[in-house]
C-alpha cells in the first residue's frame, strides 16, 4: 500500500514540514515530511463532552463546511479545481491528494443521498471533473493516470521559489506537486480515483465519468499486472516511470471493488475476472490464527509480517462483507485501540480533553518515544489516535452490524466529533480562517506509522471525508 514501504526522508537542512497520508512516489526520491508544532489549537478547553455553543451547524453540516472551504481556498485561480488536503499549519501548502479528493467525492455524493442535498452534488461533479481534467492535461503523460498531488493554489516554497499557480497552469496543463515529488502514481490512489468516478456515473448517469474510471482501469492493468507468486495488482510507479516492487494488500482491497464496480457498469467480464485476481491476493495475506490480514509483500514471494496496518482490517471487511474475515474488524477494535490525553508521552492534546479511537499500525503502538519521528519532526505519542482510522472502524462496526458494534461506533463518532469541536480551530485554509468547528484532524497528537512518516494535529480532508461516510452509514466499498 502507498504506507506499506520504507522510505527516506529528503528534508533540506534547517526546513521543517510535515508528510501525507499516503507514501510519496516522486521523482525518484520520496517527498519532503513536515514537523508537527504540537499547537493544536481548541475551541473548547475543557472536557471533551462539551455542548457546542448555540447557532453552530450540527456535526456533519460542519464536516461538509470545510469540505466546502477546502475546494473554495483559491477562488481567483478558476472553477477548475481540487480541494486542499491540509490546513496550511501542516506545511503542505496547496498541496490537493488524489485520494483525499476521491474520498470527498464520495462523501459528498453520501451526504447528498442522506439529505437530498443538490449542492453536495454538484460538489462531487465539481472534484469529479477536476480529476478527469487532470488526466487530461497531464504535463508529460497521455495514457490515462493521476498524479499523486497537485497544486491548487500559489505559495512561496521553502527554498524561495515561487509557485504561482492554481490547479490549472498558465499553459492550461494539470498543475502536478512536483515541488515535493508528489509525481508518482499509486495503485490505491487511482482505485479510489476510480471508484468516485464510478461512483459519479451511477449517480448521474454521464458518460464521461466512466470513460475516465475506465482510462484509470486500464493504466492499472497494464502497468501493475505481475506473474510473481503472490500474484495481485502491484503498487505503481514514481514519477519517472520506475516500477515499485511491493505488492499492498490495501491496494489490492480497494481494486476488488474498484475491478468490480467497472463488470457492473460495463457488463464486461474481464473486469470481474481482473477483480477476483485482486481478491485472491487478499485471502493470501490472511492470518487465521491471528485473525487479521498482512500488509502486503515487498518482493512478490513474501509476505511482509513486520508490521500490521489498521485499514487493511477494516477496508478488507467493508469490500468483501464476509463473516469469515469478519475478526479482522475485531483485530483492530482492540489490538490498535488508544486512548489520548495531556498525561500521555508526547501528546499535544490540551489539558482536560481525552481522545478515544485506533492508531494506525501495530508499529505505532510501539514507537520510540524518546526519539523524533523521523528529521526533524516531533517524538511520537504510542496513545495518538488516528482518526481517519477510527472513521474507518466505526463504518465497518455498523457494516457488520453484530451486537454492540452499534455502541461501539457511536462511542467512535463521539471522539471524532469532539475532536471537530475542540482541536486545530486555529487553523486555516489559503490564509482564510475555518468555519467554526469544523473538519477534523488527522491525529489527537504526532504518531508514528511504522514506515518512517507520522500524522499530526492538523485538520485532512480525508480523515473529514472518512467520518461523513461513517457518519451516513455509506460504505464507498460495497458500491
Amino acid at each position: 500500500m502507498s504506507r506499506e514501504a520504507q522510505h527516506e526522508s529528503l528534508v533540506p537542512t534547517g526546513i521543517r514540514r510535515p508528510l501525507t497520508r499516503r507514501r510519496m512516489l516522486g521523482t525518484g526520491v520520496a517527498a519532503t515530511v513536515l514537523v508537527a508544532t504540537g499547537a493544536t489549537g481548541t475551541i473548547a478547553a475543557n472536557a471533551a463532552e462539551r455542548t457546542v455553543p448555540r447557532g453552530v451547524l450540527p456535526p456533519a453540516r460542519r464536516g461538509l463546511a470545510f469540505l466546502d472551504a477546502a475546494m473554495d481556498a483559491y477562488p481567483d485561480k478558476g472553477t477548475v479545481r481540487l480541494a486542499q488536503s491540509y490546513t496550511d499549519q501542516a506545511g503542505l501548502f496547496s498541496s490537493a491528494f488524489t485520494y483525499d479528493n476521491a474520498i470527498a467525492i464520495l462523501a459528498y455524493l453520501a451526504a447528498a443521498d442522506a439529505t437530498a442535498d443538490a449542492a453536495a452534488t454538484g460538489r462531487a461533479t465539481a472534484l469529479g471533473d477536476a480529476l478527469l481534467y487532470a488526466q487530461a492535461h497531464d504535463p508529460q503523460y497521455t495514457d490515462g493516470r493521476l498524479r499523486q498531488a497537485y497544486n491548487v493554489g500559489p505559495y512561496t516554497f521553502y527554498d524561495g521559489s515561487a509557485q504561482p499557480d492554481g490547479f490549472v497552469k498558465a499553459d492550461g496543463s494539470a498543475n502536478v506537486g512536483t515541488q515535493f515529488g508528489f509525481t508518482g502514481t499509486a495503485t490505491g490512489d487511482m482505485a479510489w480515483a476510480g471508484i468516485a468516478l464510478t461512483a459519479l456515473y451511477r449517480a448521474t448517469r454521464t458518460a464521461k465519468y466512466l470513460d475516465g474510471a475506465l482510462k484509470i482501469g486500464t493504466w492499472i492493468v497494464t502497468n501493475t499486472k505481475t506473474a510473481e507468486p503472490l500474484g495481485g495488482w502491484k503498487f505503481g510507479v514514481d514519477g519517472q516511470g520506475a516500477h515499485h516492487p511491493g505488492t499492498a494488500t490495501e491496494h489490492n482491497i480497494d481494486l476488488i471493488t474498484f475491478f468490480g464496480g467497472l463488470h457492473q457498469a460495463t457488463g464486461q467480464s474481464v473486469w470481474n475476472d481482473r477483480r477476483w485476481r485482486a481478491q485472491a491476493f487478499v485471502k493470501k495475506m490472511w492470518e487465521p490464527q491471528g485473525g487479521f490480514f498482512y500488509t502486503g509483500t515487498n518482493d512478490g514471494v513474501t509476505i511482509n509480517k513486520a508490521l500490521v496496518p489498521e485499514d487493511t482490517q477494516t477496508w478488507s471487511y467493508l469490500a468483501l462483507g464476509a463473516q469469515l474475515y469478519a475478526s479482522s474488524v475485531d483485530w483492530c477494535a482492540t489490538r490498535l485501540k488508544v486512548s489520548d490525553d495531556s498525561t500521555r508521552t508526547n501528546s499535544t492534546v490540551p489539558a482536560g480533553q481525552s481522545y478515544a479511537g485506533v492508531t494506525f499500525t501495530s508499529a505505532s503502538l510501539l514507537a520510540n518515544e524518546d526519539a523524533p519521528i523521523a528529521q526533524y519532526q516531533p517524538k511520537p505519542d504510542r496513545n495518538g489516535v488516528w482518526f481517519e482510522g477510527t472513521a474507518h472502524l466505526a463504518l465497518a462496526l455498523r457494516a457488520r452490524g453484530r451486537r454492540g458494534d452499534e455502541v461501539a461506533a457511536t462511542a467512535l463518532l463521539t471522539s471524532i466529533e469532539s475532536a471537530q469541536n475542540q482541536l486545530g480551530g486555529d487553523q486555516q485554509l489559503g490564509g482564510k480562517a475555518l468555519p467554526a468547528q469544523s473538519g477534523i484532524v488527522s491525529a489527537s497528537s504526532p504518531i508514528d506509522t511504522g514506515f518512517g512518516f507520522g500524522y499530526y494535529p492538523y485538520k485532512h480532508a480525508g480523515a473529514t471525508a472518512w467520518y461523513l461516510l461513517a457518519k451516513n452509514r455509506a460504505n464507498p466499498l460495497r458500491g
